[in-house]
């Protein structure tokens, strides 16, 4: 008895040790969410969790630019008094647009402060010393208030979509963990989501009490009960970050005066709170700049950021390639044999649910598709999110006759959507069964292609006999250790394949080793086709050959 128990707990520590971290530590009755991050030399992606389930993916290049946030130091390009905008040249490829209503109230008030910064015989002033000039009349026209050539100060609000360049404001605004700067005004808002009078009261006079003149602020949810000593230091920061912005400012533009955090940190500083467990990270210089944020803005959460130093890919790890792939199709399942066809436009996206294979007899048609209906708008909400859709989604629910169940399907969407923090406005069921929902779009919709070509006959539907494919692999390695001189290189291949390369002592991938005297490793991926592989240096990119 005593050999079994041993033996039990032998087992029982070995699948532990080789349990994916993420199966552990789970909370009960609590959403928990992690960031899991995958940095590589051309970018970084992000992926949320919530209660282990992907519910947003970001692809952040690490040539980028143009990120909503950023601020730059524009020149007015054209002037289009029919569409009472301009065209400010920004540096991008294609021009940015700056509509009349995006000036913001206080623009003359910011003009002016600009060209004083720009002008070097004149000493800039603190903006609490500044004197403000009257606001511009919201029913104005754009060329009473611009000129063509003329700098400007602006901020990138939505990214280059598609072939439109960047949308832009005027309007300047600094966001920080718990407060929102914005120059020039001196209004104070709080936000909606803290619902305690007593709690709103106390925040709008510590904030007016602490506050500089001529600077307005926006109170986050986050600063909730959260002690005067800390928001007073915030505040601080993000009024020197401003004013020193204008120190070194040059009339050249376009430039860049102020940039965003990265994606991983803004994420983190938008989102950071109780229910983050875990973020990992694969790479040590963003793992040591993310720690560094996270002990500034809130200390006692450091532990949460953790370096993730496995050999195999973080993404394979966390099983997150296989819910992209599953996610990102044109048809997705839900349960019960139920899914969703998801088309995309040039002016919205339609979304269809389908009972699929589900048992729909004429007694319980109605409770079938109010079961099937409230499945789909939880995975819809999801959808939205994960794909960072925006603008107009039309949604085709089965058909329900009830009126209550049909309030009932509106009521669950605008629960599942509240965790969404893009804008979106839901209106109910029309007659014809169709949910219309607006999403606020300031960055391209996530698209990746899971219908892939075959990569072994490229389409044709004829392949090379399996016989030859260990030799056409081997000419491949040896091609590639002679031409790049690579100490170590990574062979990434379909698991099946990679077992028969590695099977025994003496195995194939080990003669290999003996060949060319070097550290050659195969690993074994699931993501990869029957007869696809790929080559990795030691440092973990790829070498295309």
């Amino acid at each position: 008895m005593e050999l079994i128990s041993l033996g039990l707990l032998f087992l029982w520590h070995a699948f532990l040790k080789h349990v994916p971290l993420y199966l552990h530590n789970q909370s009960d009755g609590i959403v928990s969410k992690e960031l899991v991050i995958n940095s590589s030399s051309s970018e970084v992606v992000i992926a949320l969790l919530e209660d282990k389930n992907l519910v947003e993916l970001n692809k952040e290049k690490n040539n980028t630019s143009f990120a909503v946030g950023d601020i730059y130091l524009g020149r007015v390009k054209k002037i289009m008094p029919g569409l009472n905008a301009a065209f400010i040249d920004v540096g991008y490829e294609k021009d940015a647009f700056l509509h009349y209503l995006d000036l913001g109230h206080q623009f003359r008030s910011l003009d002016k402060y600009l060209k004083q910064a720009l002008d070097s015989r004149i000493k800039t002033v603190q903006v609490s010393k500044f004197q403000l000039e009257p606001d511009i009349d919201k029913n104005g026209k754009i060329q009473h208030v611009l000129t063509e050539g003329q700098s400007i100060l602006v901020q990138v609000a939505k990214e280059p979509i598609s072939t439109k360049g960047p949308r832009l404001a005027s309007e300047i605004s600094i966001a920080g963990r718990n407060l929102v700067l914005i120059p020039f005004t001196d209004k104070i808002s709080i936000s909606q989501k803290i619902q305690d009078s007593e709690e709103r009261d106390r925040l709008r006079k510590l904030i007016q009490s602490i506050k500089p003149k001529n600077y307005g602020v926006i109170v986050r949810t986050v600063a909730e009960s959260r002690r005067v000593a800390d928001l007073d230091a915030e505040l601080r920061e993000l009024v020197q970050k401003w004013e020193g912005a204008f120190a070194s400012l040059k009339n050249k533009p376009p430039r860049l005066v102020l940039g965003e955090l990265n994606r991983t940190t803004a994420i983190l500083r938008d989102m950071l709170n109780n229910q983050f467990n875990n973020v990992y990270i694969n790479d040590k210089i963003l793992f040591n700049e993310t720690r560094d944020y996270i002990r500034a803005i809130a200390p006692e959460r450091e532990k949460i950021i953790k370096l993730y130093n496995r050999s195999q890919p973080i993404f394979e790890y966390f099983g997150l390639e296989k819910q992209i792939k599953a996610l990102f199709g044109k048809t997705v399942a839900i349960q019960k044999g139920a899914y969703l066809v998801i088309e995309h436009t040039e002016a919205l996206h339609v979304i269809d649910v389908n009972s699929g294979n589900r048992s729909q007899s004429e007694s319980n048609q109605e409770e079938n598709a109010i079961d099937v209906n409230l499945v789909a708008a939880y995975e819809i909400s999801r959808q939205l999110r994960l794909r960072d859709m925006g603008g107009i989604i039309v949604i085709d629910f089965i058909d329900m006759h009830d009126p209550e169940n049909k309030q009932k399907l509106y009521d669950k969407m605008r629960e599942f959507m509240s965790s969404d923090r893009a804008k979106h406005h839901i209106l109910p069921l029309s007659k014809f069964g169709l949910m219309q929902i607006t999403r606020q779009r300031v960055r391209p919709e996530m698209t990746i292609q899971t219908i892939e070509r075959c990569p072994s006959c490229n389409g044709s539907g004829e392949v090379t006999p399996s016989i030859l494919f260990v030799n056409e692999l081997e000419n491949h390695i040896r091609w590639t250790l002679q031409k790049y001189r690579y100490k170590k290189v990574v062979l990434k291949l379909h698991p099946y394949v990679a077992a028969y390369l590695t099977k025994g002592f003496f195995s194939i991938c080990f003669r290999w080793r003996l060949k060319y005297l070097r550290r050659l490793t195969i690993r074994p991926s699931g993501s990869n086709a029957y007869l696809e592989y790929q080559f990795y240096d030691g440092k973990g990119d790829r070498i295309f050959i």
